[in-house]
């Protein structure tokens, strides 16, 4: 038996946002959210990208043809971003989550990347049918933090992956669905200032989908509101054919942003989505303004993401002059994590430099090398990593540190066993401690060099890595 959706759409600026970098779309076949990011580096263009790709490629399919053709949307909405960096460096640090599906009827082709959302309202009871790409979340699946605790975690706007012109792959699934399930799809500018109780709440008890969108904006508002919102509820009725053929809906940044055409550029040989198999969709990890950019620009240039630039001088210049004691106050009481002559290290201070003065100093070294990071995390603290002080710096630095240990395993790993090693079978060294290829980190053993004066412990975690991550 064949099903229809009737479903409502919202986007908006928030409370704090100067501009909608989000874009949605909704018609009797498809449901996408994506959220831009990278602040000026054009995040509003990269989810107007994304959603375009997936408008284009709406229609009625079925199984694993729904995932075929979101696969190769993604894929050529990927290789335009990735384009149009190579032709502008400004626009480094541009790109978008991705969260929606399309319709078959009977089914759901679910694609996700990023921290965006998607839930499924059936018979009483929520379900998320996402996982999001983040850190906190990552914290959360090896048992490190609390749901509760990732609320309050000074990282918990990090996203790990989303649509940037480089190498990560989307989830995709197919979902069946029920005569009057209801679903919803955000952005984290609802699920990120709504407690999930309280959205559960709102699509559990109020039918009318006008009343459910304004309640959800209402929550967001009370819970901040500092974000973009925009999101997509729908309803699975009985099969309707108005409801099947309704007019396609955007929302936000769709419908103004300008996307330029890459310099010189060729259209990829794949760009008929037919020819694009479902796991070639890939993208990297992204990193709120703090900034904008912390949250969502991990590979952009975070040299002024600290405080405005006219703010920076006005601090300059009370340190100079010797003014005012709250400038000194305010920079003495910034830490970050960063990159001390191919070292990772903790730093008090900002990190940029004017006329030449730097503001800040190594508060402890580690024997971190930059170099033995995955791609991601080498980039994140090239670009520093801003904590509230130093015990979350030294969190920050333990996360690095088994990051490492399972890089310098992984190469290990790829290198060829030598007659001396296989003859004393002797483990090998990592930069954290002894630890052999298989056993992962010994218990004793410290991944931060003189970073482990921490009272904090080294959690008892072991990492993989493939090829993928850059090691």
């Amino acid at each position: 038996m064949a099903y229809s959706l009737d479903s409502r759409g919202h986007s908006e600026v928030g409370l704090v946002r100067k501009s909608n970098q989000d874009s949605a779309y909704r018609s009797g076949n498809a449901l996408v959210v994506a959220d831009g990011m990278g602040g000026a580096a054009a995040g509003d263009i990269a989810s107007a990208i994304a959603i375009r790709e997936v408008k284009q490629a709406d229609s009625r399919y079925d199984g694993m043809e729904m995932l075929s053709k979101l696969a190769g949307a993604l894929a050529r909405a990927n290789h335009l971003v990735a384009d149009l960096v190579a032709s502008d460096p400004a626009l480094d640090g541009m790109g978008t989550t991705v969260c929606g599906a399309l319709f078959s009827g009977t089914q759901l082709g679910l694609v996700h990347i990023g921290d965006s959302r998607a839930y499924l309202f059936r018979g009483g009871t929520i379900q998320r049918l996402t996982h999001d790409h983040s850190w906190v979340q990552s914290l959360i699946d090896e048992g490190r933090i609390t749901e509760e605790e990732a609320t309050r975690h000074p990282h918990r706007s990090l996203v790990l992956k989303v649509i940037n012109g480089q190498n990560h792959e989307p989830d995709l699934d197919l979902i069946d669905v029920q005569l009057d399930d209801r679903l919803l799809f955000c952005s984290d500018g609802l699920s990120g200032f709504a407690d999930e109780s309280e959205i559960a709440e709102i699509l559990l008890e109020e039918q009318d989908l006008d009343e459910v969108t304004k309640k959800l904006v209402a929550a967001a508002y009370e819970g901040g509101g500092a974000d973009n919102i925009s999101f997509l509820v729908a309803d699975v009725v009985p099969q309707d054919e108005a409801l099947d053929a309704v007019a396609p809906q955007l929302y936000g940044s769709v419908l103004d942003a300008e996307i330029p055409e890459p310099a010189d550029e060729e259209v990829p040989e794949h760009a008929d989505d037919d020819t694009v198999e479902t796991s070639a969709v890939k993208a990297p990890p992204k990193s709120t303004t703090e900034g904008e950019d912390l949250r969502y620009s991990p590979t952009a240039r975070r040299g002024r993401r600290w405080i405005p630039t006219l703010a920076l001088l006005i601090a300059l210049g009370v340190v100079l002059a010797g003014v005012f004691f709250g400038g000194k106050q305010y920079i003495a009481g910034q830490y970050y994590v960063g990159n001390d002559s191919g070292k990772v290290a903790i730093f008090n201070g900002i990190p940029d430099r004017i006329l030449g003065r730097s503001f800040s100093d190594v508060v402890e070294r580690t024997d971190i090398n930059l170099t033995d990071l995955p791609t991601f995390y080498r980039n994140q603290v090239t670009n520093t990593i801003p904590v509230s002080d130093v015990t979350a710096a030294r969190a920050t630095i333990a996360e690095l540190g088994l990051r490492s240990e399972a890089c310098i395993r992984y190469r290990e790993e790829q290198l060829p066993p030598s007659p001396s090693a296989s003859a004393s079978n002797s483990p090998r060294p990592t930069s954290g401690g002894s630890a052999d290829a298989t056993s992962g980190p010994s218990p004793s053993a410290s991944p931060v060099g003189s970073a482990s004066a921490s009272p904090l412990s080294t959690p008892s975690v072991t990492y993989t890595v493939g090829p993928g991550e850059g090691c």
